[in-house]
């Protein structure tokens, strides 16, 4: 009797503790929210450089082309941990037959999603950097310093992620490689089936 009463807790336990992951939705539909935020400022900036651009050097032009590009990338890198993060950690998206369904999606595992998500920050970073440097009267030597420091540390640590992913196997395969309940598994290796 013990036994079944122990039994049940431990299922009730596990039965709570997998749907809490929906707890984590919330954070994905805000994140999408804050696209809309990257959005305006995004045409904010876009319509101050049209109204600036007969004034502006070619290189105010460039600074902001830059800035352009950063914002871009940071609402790339919110869609990229809105769907891979939902999908890694909250449910499976059943749109696979959607004529714009991304193809990465699916194939984004933990591993890769870190790695996406830190690329993306040493590119952003680098070109924070290089807006410093186009703006080198503007800027400080110290603060020009603390710059190129950060970026070489976001750099050095996207290295040994991915060294320390590569040692350890490359993170065990992609989400979307895993078999639906009841289908059998693959007996091929990852490659043979990615390729």
């Amino acid at each position: 009797m013990a036994g079944k009463l122990r039994a049940k807790a431990e299922t009730a336990l596990e039965v709570t503790l997998f749907a809490s992951r929906w707890l984590l939705a919330p954070f994905f539909v805000g994140l999408a929210l804050g696209l809309i935020i990257l959005l305006v400022k995004f045409v904010e900036e876009l319509v101050h450089l049209g109204l600036s651009a007969w004034k502006a050097s070619a290189i105010d032009v460039t600074v902001g082309m830059l800035g352009l590009v950063e914002l871009a990338l940071t609402g790339s890198l919110l869609v990229i941990v809105i769907l891979a993060g939902y999908e890694n950690f909250v449910s499976r998206f059943h749109l696979s037959q959607h004529r714009d369904w991304p193809a990465w999606l699916g194939t984004v595992d933990f591993a890769a999603l870190k790695m996406k998500l830190l690329s993306t920050i040493v590119a952003i970073s680098a070109i924070q950097l290089l807006r410093e440097f186009m703006a080198l009267k503007a800027v400080s030597d110290r603060e020009l310093m603390w710059y190129t420091g950060i970026h070489i540390t976001f750099v050095v640590s996207a290295l040994l992620l991915a060294l320390s992913d590569r040692v350890a196997g490359g993170g065990g395969g992609a989400h979307g490689s895993r078999p639906e309940p009841g289908e059998p598994k693959a007996t091929e290796p990852p490659l043979a089936r990615s390729a």
